[in-house]
C-alpha cells in the first residue's frame, strides 16, 4: 500500500482519522495507530511485519539492558551489532555474494532474499533510540507497544522522514489533536500529494522515455536528451521524495505528531554543503550525529576529517542501495564535499547566486548519472553521452519534441522547488493580519488551493496506472 493511491486515501486514511478523531484517550488512540500501522506495513508481507517485531523486542530489551547496566557500552555494542547485522542480511547478503563471485572468479550461488520495504528506514530509527538511551538523553521505554508504535508508524515508516524517539515522545504520550494543526496538515498532505501523482509521475515518464532504452538506443541518444532525461529525473526524485515527506508530516499533524521537516528547497542551494543540509535532512543529520561527530568530525587533523567524510559518504551510498553505482554515488558527494571544503573554499563566493545555483544543480546532475544505472556499463555510456563522446548528436527531432511538449511542466517543476510560492504565502499572511481583503483572499487560498491541488492530484491517480514507488530499495 502505497499514498498515493486512491485506496489508501479514500478507505485507510478516512478509516484511520475517524478512528483518531472519535476515540476519547491518548492510549485508545495510540492504540487504533497501532493497529492501522501495523495492517499497512504487513500490506507488503506478513513476513516483513515479524522481522520488525523482532528488531524491535532486540531494541526494546538492548535499551533496558543499556539503561539498567554498569557497563552500558555492552549491551549497545550488542545491540546495535544485531539491527545492523538482520539489515545486512536482507540488504546486502546476495550483494556481498555476487561481489565475492566477482573477485574471486567462482562461482557462488547469490541468495535470492526480499528486501522488507522500509527496513533501512525503521532500524535506523530503531539505532537512534537505543543510542539516546545510552547517552541518557531520554529513558528506556518498557511498553514494548509504545516502542512498536513508534518504529512502525504508517506515516513514515516505509519513506522517511527519519523521527528519533525523542521528538515525538511527548506527542505520542498526550497526543494534543488541535484545529490549526489538522488544516496545517491537510495542506501539506494534499501539496504532498500533488507533489507525487502529478509533477513526480510525469516527469518520470520523460525520464523513463529518455533513459530506459537499452544499451544500444542509449548510445545513439542525444546529448541534449541524456540530460533533458536525467533533469527530468532531477525534478522526479525531490518532488517524490518531498510529496512523500510532506504527506507524513500532513498526516502526522492532524493526528497530533510534529515529525521535522525533512526537505527545504535543496535546489536553490549555493554549495555542496548547504545542498546536503537541505535535501533528505533526516538522514543527513542521523549520519552526522551518530557516525561524523562520534568519528570526531572537523575537529581533528585534516587526515581524520578525510577519513571520517569518506567513511559517512561510503555508508551514505551504501543505505541507498546494495549496488556498486549507489557506493560510488556516495563518494562522488564524498571528493565533491572535499574540494569544497579543502579546494575551493570561499574563492568563488563573488560569484552571483543564480551561477553558484546552476554550478550545484549540474554537479548533482551529474551524481545522479551515477545514482541512476545500477548496470555501470550503462552508465559509463551515459557519461559519455552527455559529452557527446559516443559519436553521439549534441541534439535531434524527438528530443526537441519531447522536451517542447513538456516545457510547461518542466517550468513548473523548476518555480515549484524554490521557495516562491512559499514567500507569496507568507507575505500574504503576514498582510492578512492588518487587511480585510487580505485576509478574506488568505482565506479563501487556504481553503481552496488544498483541495484544488487534492482534485488535481486524484484526478491523475484515476486517469494513470502509471504510478512507480521508488522505496523498494530502501
Amino acid at each position: 500500500m502505497v499514498f498515493a493511491s486512491l485506496f489508501f486515501v479514500f478507505v485507510f486514511l478516512t478509516l484511520n482519522l475517524l478512528s483518531q478523531l472519535l476515540l476519547p484517550k491518548p492510549t485508545w488512540k495510540n492504540l487504533a495507530m497501532l493497529m492501522f500501522s501495523l495492517v499497512f506495513y504487513t500490506w507488503t508481507g506478513l513476513r516483513c511485519t515479524l522481522l520488525m517485531l523482532l528488531m524491535v523486542f532486540i531494541c526494546k530489551v538492548g535499551a533496558v539492558c543499556i539503561e539498567e547496566s554498569k557497563s552500558k557500552k555492552i549491551p549497545l555494542a550488542v545491540t546495535i551489532s544485531l539491527c545492523l547485522g538482520i539489515l545486512g542480511v536482507f540488504k546486502y547478503a546476495g550483494f556481498a555474494v555476487s561481489t565475492a563471485a566477482l573477485i574471486t572468479g567462482e562461482n557462488f550461488t547469490v541468495p535470492q532474499i526480499v528486501l522488507p520495504i522500509g527496513i533501512s528506514f525503521y532500524t535506523f530509527q530503531l539505532i537512534s533510540y537505543v543510542v539516546d538511551v545510552y547517552r541518557e538523553e531520554i529513558p528506556a521505554q518498557r511498553s514494548y507497544w509504545r516502542l512498536l508504535l513508534y518504529a512502525c508508524l504508517f506515516h513514515q515508516c516505509i519513506a522517511g522522514p527519519i523521527v528519533r524517539y525523542k521528538d515525538v515522545q511527548k506527542d505520542l504520550d498526550e497526543r494534543n489533536m488541535n484545529v490549526s494543526d489538522a488544516a496545517e496538515g491537510v495542506r501539506r498532505f494534499c501539496t504532498g500529494l500533488m507533489k507525487k501523482a502529478v509533477i513526480a509521475n510525469s516527469c518520470s515518464l520523460i525520464a523513463d522515455r529518455m533513459l530506459d532504452v537499452g544499451a544500444d538506443a542509449l548510445t545513439e541518444t542525444s546529448a541534449a536528451g541524456i540530460f533533458l532525461g536525467l533533469f527530468a529525473l532531477h525534478l522526479r526524485n525531490y518532488f517524490d521524495f518531498s510529496g512523500y515527506s510532506d504527506m507524513a508530516i500532513g498526516m502526522g499533524l492532524i493526528c497530533g505528531l510534529h515529525y521535522k521537516e525533512n526537505f527545504n528547497y535543496p535546489y536553490i542551494s549555493q554549495s555542496v554543503s548547504e545542498f546536503w543540509r537541505r535535501w533528505h535532512i533526516s538522514l543527513c543529520t542521523f549520519f552526522r550525529d551518530y557516525l561524523y561527530f562520534p568519528l570526531g568530525g572537523s575537529r581533528c587533523s585534516v587526515l581524520l576529517q578525510l577519513r571520517n567524510l569518506f567513511v559517512v559518504w561510503f555508508l551514505t551510498g551504501l543505505w541507498h542501495g546494495a549496488g556498486w553505482n549507489y557506493i560510488l554515488w556516495g563518494l562522488y558527494w564524498g571528493v565533491m564535499l572535499v574540494i569544497q571544503k579543502f579546494v575551493v573554499r570561499n574563492h568563488l563566493s563573488w560569484l552571483p547566486a543564480p551561477i553558484k545555483i546552476l554550478g550545484i544543480t549540474l554537479i548533482s546532475i551529474l551524481g545522479l548519472t551515477i545514482f541512476q544505472f545500477t548496470d555501470l556499463s550503462l552508465m559509463i555510456i551515459a557519461l559519455k553521452g552527455l559529452f557527446m563522446m559516443n559519436g553521439n548528436p549534441l541534439t535531434d527531432f524527438g528530443t526537441a519534441l519531447i522536451f517542447k511538449n513538456n516545457i510547461f511542466l518542466l517550468l513548473f517543476g523548476i518555480l515549484a522547488a524554490t521557495p516562491i510560492f512559499k514567500i507569496m504565502r507568507d507575505r500574504l499572511k503576514e498582510k492578512s493580519e492588518t487587511d480585510t481583503l487580505a485576509y478574506v483572499v488568505f482565506a479563501a487560498c487556504e481553503i481552496f488551493i488544498p483541495l484544488i491541488l487534492f482534485l488535481l492530484a486524484v484526478d491523475a491517480l484515476a486517469g494513470d496506472s502509471y504510478n512507480p514507488f521508488i522505496y523498494f530499495q530502501f
